[in-house]
């Protein structure tokens, strides 16, 4: 009897069309009758630590002079969905696994927690897709041409004083 009662009523919850179907609204989203909110309400109650911020764009620096710095400053530069040791996408992934194959120091930023930052990569390197790799300040592109150079044994070689200069640095 519980049994047939629960599937009832899961079959009646199931049924509602917020239950299938995704609605996006101003700064929220239902998704199995759930709403969700993407937006931190202005509550004076909330202290400004709980509150988030865009540290680049409160220390007055500009993304697109963020991007500049990272590919200057970082031997290897990935801009992925999540983190290395977490990626967020197959391809992010899948260039992080290659990438790790050299042993070598790799930064990397989660576009996905900054849409500004992510339209500003994009704009730097006029690629529009992710991940997306920098080596020695050049961009080489996505996982699919890293995964190819590693192939070929290009990617060995393009890494290959960036391998020495950090056993130099040890």
């Amino acid at each position: 009897m519980a049994k047939s009662l629960s599937s009832l009523l899961l079959k009646g919850i199931s049924g509602l069309p917020a239950a299938r179907s995704c609605r996006i609204g101003s700064g929220s989203f239902y998704h199995y009758g759930m709403k969700y909110s993407t937006s931190v309400p202005n509550d004076p109650d909330t202290h400004d630590d709980f509150k988030p911020a865009n540290k680049a764009v409160s220390s007055g620096i500009s993304l697109k002079d963020v991007v500049e710095q990272d590919v200057k400053e970082n031997p290897v530069m990935i801009y992925m969905k999540g983190v290395p040791d977490f990626p967020q996408c197959g391809f992010s992934s899948l260039a992080v696994k290659v990438l790790k194959h050299y042993n070598i120091p790799l930064s990397a930023r989660n576009i996905l927690e900054n849409p500004e930052l992510k339209d500003a990569v994009k704009a730097y390197s006029m690629w529009p897709t992710f991940p997306q790799i920098f080596i020695k300040g050049e961009f080489i592109g996505g996982s699919d041409i890293i995964l190819n150079m590693h192939k070929t044994g290009e990617l060995k070689e393009t890494l290959k004083d960036v391998a020495s200069n950090q056993e130099k640095s040890e």
